[in-house]
């Protein structure tokens, strides 16, 4: 029998900052961590956030920290959040604004087909269940869901697809791109046979394009891929 993989909390360290100004901080935000509180009482990515800062510039009474988009727990990479209260409702209204550019890399066993496209349908969430349905079509309480894909690379029978969503909805790039029969690895949710000991699938946000919002200079941040064992020999196939 192998072993349970239990979640295991760690702290901010400087290795994790992929950004950093007066106004914005973005993580490389490990697969496993609540981006905010949940049910399961572990410690929210936001929280460790604040304690980071709060070290860093000495602030006794805690940091500002503004909460403004999320990763899925089993989902890596790239989270951006606000260090001031006018960064926050302007990057807010940019991602509302669809000015925030993201892209992902998902690594999964079947090859897309076609090997580009793009996809479009109507989600439905279920809270309870926290599992959300594609639809093809518009039904009652659905959200339309938009994204790009197309495929970059394969190595030892696995498949890596760069996507890059137009909209923003729960669990959009998993359900959308289970539709299309490709499971991402892992995720047993959305149709792949198991799940990970990790308890993570093989999604990545790579990158954050956007123009800053007080600045207003463009900024792209990167993150690198985990160091698991597993994205390592997809390495050099992912831009």
């Amino acid at each position: 029998m192998r072993p349970e993989h239990t979640y295991i909390n760690k702290d901010i360290t400087d290795a994790d900052v992929l950004y950093e100004d007066n106004h914005l901080i973005a993580i490389n935000k490990r697969a496993g961590d609540i981006v905010q509180v949940d049910e399961t009482g572990d410690e929210p990515l936001d929280e460790k956030v604040k304690r980071y800062i709060a070290a860093k510039y000495n602030k006794p009474n805690g940091a500002f920290l503004g909460v403004v988009h999320r990763l899925d727990r089993p989902v890596s990479g790239v989270i951006l959040f606000a260090k001031t209260s006018k960064a926050l409702d302007r990057i807010n209204k940019m991602f509302k604004a669809r000015e925030m550019h993201k892209t992902y890399f998902a690594i999964t066993r079947q090859k897309p087909h076609p090997e580009a496209g793009n996809l479009v349908h109507w989600l439905v969430k279920n809270p309870q269940k926290n599992v959300t349905k594609a639809h093809d079509k518009e039904v009652q309480g659905s959200l339309r869901s938009e994204l790009n894909y197309k495929l970059v690379g394969q190595r030892d029978g696995y498949s890596v697809i760069e996507v890059d969503p137009i909209t923003g909805r729960p669990h959009q790039i998993r359900v959308q791109l289970s539709t299309l029969g490709c499971p991402i690895v892992g995720d047993n949710k959305y149709g792949y046979p198991r799940g990970s000991l990790r308890k993570s699938i093989c999604l990545h946000a790579r990158r954050l394009k956007f123009i800053h919002p007080v600045k207003n200079e463009p900024i792209e941040i990167v993150a690198s891929l985990p160091k698991d064992g597993f994205w390592d020999k997809f390495e050099d196939l992912v831009p």
